[in-house]
């Protein structure tokens, strides 16, 4: 297989197709070798526009929604990013191309070993992973943005709290099969305001099936 090839026509295919315009956000889904971080078993499926199981019950993310992803937290290069869910690492090691420096959170330990080697055979070393539990605690912040991998049935104000005025976050929330997909941007200390960016249906955080705590 040409894995150029096979990735500009999925970015052309797929992920600008799915109104994903942000030039910088196609660039690096064009460059960034998505081979790498799919399980050998799933070499066929690197580049299709499906999920791909990664263990543990969890999947890496369509191109077309980590496309929409990465377009939605408007990314300049000078930000600090927080990742909830590293998975692969692909998403991970998108955003460290495209902003300054990223934490990335993940429960399971064997996911962050395997996308940490990943990320180094690249050369990212602008990434941080830690053992996290993201519905219990977050990283030190503030942050410029956070993308939330996994979906949550209620929305989680926490996240918003860990945002600097300006920030923004990407993060779904719902009931499957029909989850809204939103962009949630803090205004000022006590402002913020959201906007719902596409309806999907993503594996939930694990510990997300949560007691309401704010209704959005």
């Amino acid at each position: 297989m040409n894995f150029d090839s096979a990735r500009e026509k999925m970015v052309e295919q797929q992920v600008r197709a799915w109104d994903v315009f942000d030039e910088d956000v196609l660039r690096v889904m064009t460059v960034m070798p998505r081979e790498r971080f799919v399980p050998s078993r799933y070499d066929a499926l690197a580049f299709a526009d499906t999920e791909i199981p990664i263990g543990h019950g969890e999947s890496m993310l369509t191109p077309t929604v980590e496309g929409r992803i990465l377009q939605a937290l408007k990314l300049v290069g000078s930000e600090l990013v927080l990742e909830v869910g590293t998975g692969s690492g692909f998403l991970t090691a998108c955003l460290a191309r495209l902003a300054r420096n990223v934490t990335s959170i993940d429960i399971h330990t064997d996911f962050l070993s395997t996308a940490g080697r990943r990320l180094a055979s690249l050369g990212l070393d602008n990434v941080t992973l830690d053992e996290m539990d993201a519905t219990r605690q977050l990283p030190e912040g503030p942050f410029d943005a956070i993308a939330v991998t996994g979906s949550l049935q209620r929305f989680d104000p926490r996240f918003v709290d860990a945002l600097k005025p300006g920030g923004r976050l990407f993060i779904v929330v719902g009931d499957s099969p029909v989850m809204d997909a939103r962009r949630v941007v803090r205004a000022n200390d006590s402002e913020w305001r959201g906007e719902s960016l596409f309806e999907t249906d993503l594996k939930p955080l694990v510990n997300g099936a949560l007691p309401p705590q704010f209704e959005f």
